[in-house]
């Protein structure tokens, strides 16, 4: 996976902030993706946009996994995660929303890999949906 340009800007934004966590996001201005199909690319934003609707996280880009966390919030947010792939992504944030943590974001654009392929099929999508159900439950 490369990002372009944003390690430096996710530290300037933590110290200029304080933020707690700082995530990299495709889904603000100056931010996207480099190499997927359509497909892939609806299949993200879809993503996105229902765990937006239903769960009013405060951050864009739940499904992405470029971030900066203060030790101690890891800490604190992680000890309650259950969740593991793509859920995990959105689970942490979501709880560290809940709990208050100052979040930023800072726009990456995201370039797919060279060599492999996506995990993402069926049955993550499956998962996903199954964790967007739990976490409006539980959080």
């Amino acid at each position: 996976f490369l990002y372009s340009y944003c390690g430096l800007c996710v530290f300037r934004k933590q110290i200029e902030t304080g933020a707690s966590i700082v995530t990299g996001t495709r889904y603000v201005q100056g931010g996207g993706v480099h190499g997927w199909n359509l497909m892939r690319k609806l299949t993200s934003r879809g993503a996105n946009v229902l765990a937006q609707t239903l769960l009013w996280p405060g951050v864009s880009d739940l499904t992405g996994s470029f971030r900066l966390y203060k030790r101690a919030v890891l800490e604190d947010v992680i000890s309650t995660c259950v969740s593991k792939g793509y859920v995990f992504q959105m689970e942490i944030i979501v709880r560290a929303s809940r709990k208050g943590y100052h979040i930023e974001e800072v726009p990456i654009t995201f370039v797919d890999r060279v060599y492999g392929s996506s995990k993402l099929g069926g049955s993550e999508i499956v998962e996903y949906l199954k964790g967007l159900a739990y976490l409006l439950v539980t959080t």
